[in-house]
């Protein structure tokens, strides 16, 4: 397979293994979000640590992934994000929508927050 599923009560974590986000890999990665979404998951953390190269493709996969789940009130959080990678992100102006971090660990709390902000207003 080409990315890695791990998962807690809180979220999800979708590491990409491959080398480029692409093609046959980006259609597996939105049926992964589609099902993730209908088993209940709300809040995904993408690691693109390991992707080097993302075309119109895989943008579009993350684009899927970030609408399914901020649609059920949840977070989609990219991390890892490599220099080529950003550039695809940026000539789309994507980065405007996405929550983009650095690393995993700044993703898993960027989840915790939003998490305790939305608990918040429910209150």
């Amino acid at each position: 397979m080409s990315f890695t599923t791990t998962s807690n009560e809180r979220h999800a974590v979708v590491r990409i293994d491959a080398e480029k986000l692409g093609g046959v890999i980006s259609k597996k990665l939105k049926a992964l979000f589609v099902e993730l979404n209908n088993d209940g998951k709300k809040n995904i953390l993408l690691d693109m640590s390991n992707a080097l190269f993302c075309d119109s493709s895989g943008l579009s996969a993350i684009l899927v992934g970030d609408r399914l789940f901020r649609n059920a009130n949840g977070s989609f959080v990219i991390c890892g994000v490599t220099d080529m990678v950003r550039k695809v992100i940026e000539i789309s102006q994507s980065q405007i929508v996405l929550n983009i971090t650095p690393t995993a660990q700044e993703g898993k709390d960027f989840i915790m927050m939003e998490e305790v902000g939305r608990d918040v207003e429910k209150d």
